[in-house]
């Protein structure tokens, strides 16, 4: 990733995001970085900047699309924009659905990827491209939960799937026009987001790990990075099966 000198990260402050952070910091690098949790953003800012990178943080909620518009706008010239704040969480419990936690999920998920990646496309756009024809390269961070579809998760796949297929969708498109998408498909993180789960998490991977696939797969500019792969292909056997059987097999696990 040595041509990467100037990056935008959402959702900065933990997780991938901040370990994507740390993995594109060093002299001669820009990030600007984006999260909700201010001591903690800093706390990142800080960590890149010991490895030498010029660091711009702001924090900044990705559900305002206006604001996030102007950040992007104000970067200036970017390499890389890695949209990957969101949150997870079980929007149905006790066989109903929480409306609120259903909405904020979608907006968070889904609207703020796209607060991230559509102000990105139209910057780059205008941007000189490379010696590669490359103008820029953006990232949208979904999920393997986007090829099946868990009945007490039915917001976070059916936001990650929008995520994942939109990006995928969009991007021989984007491709013509010298900007590389990239859809990223993790399985289980070791995060906070996953610190409060009460069950065993098969393929949990370290943040730092899943950061350096990551950026692996961007650089060989890939529409879709998925990993661990038999997590990928697990889940996309399970989004085959009926959805009867789905619900059945998941109804015996709790």
């Amino acid at each position: 990733m040595d041509n990467i000198r100037t990056s935008l990260i959402t959702g900065a402050s933990s997780g991938i995001g901040a370990a994507l952070a740390q993995a594109l910091a060093r002299p001669g690098a820009t990030l600007h970085l984006s999260g909700r949790d201010q001591s903690r953003l800093e706390a990142v800012a800080a960590s890149c900047r010991d490895r030498g990178a010029i660091v711009e943080s702001k924090v900044l909620d990705v559900r305002h699309a206006e604001a996030m518009a102007a950040w992007i706008g104000a970067a200036g010239q970017l390499d890389l924009v890695i949209a990957n704040a969101g949150i997870s969480g079980r929007s149905r419990e006790g066989g109903s659905e929480n409306e609120a936690q259903t909405r904020a999920i979608f907006d968070v998920n889904l609207g703020g990827a796209l607060n991230a990646v559509l102000p990105a496309m139209g910057l780059m756009a205008l941007q000189r491209s490379g010696v590669d024809g490359i103008r820029g390269r953006i990232v949208a961070i979904a999920s393997i939960a986007a090829f099946m579809a868990a009945p007490d998760s039915p917001a976070y796949c059916a936001s990650k799937a929008a995520v994942d297929r939109w990006m995928v969708a969009t991007a021989p498109a984007a491709r013509r026009n010298g900007i590389v998408l990239t859809s990223v498909c993790p399985g289980f993180i070791s995060t906070a987001m996953t610190a409060g789960y009460q069950f065993p998490i098969p393929g949990l991977m370290d943040a730092d790990r899943a950061a350096r696939i990551i950026l692996r797969g961007v650089a060989a500019s890939r529409m879709r990075v998925v990993f661990p792969r038999w997590m990928g292909l697990a889940a996309r056997a399970a989004g085959m099966l009926p959805p009867r059987v789905m619900g059945a097999l998941r109804r015996r696990q709790t």
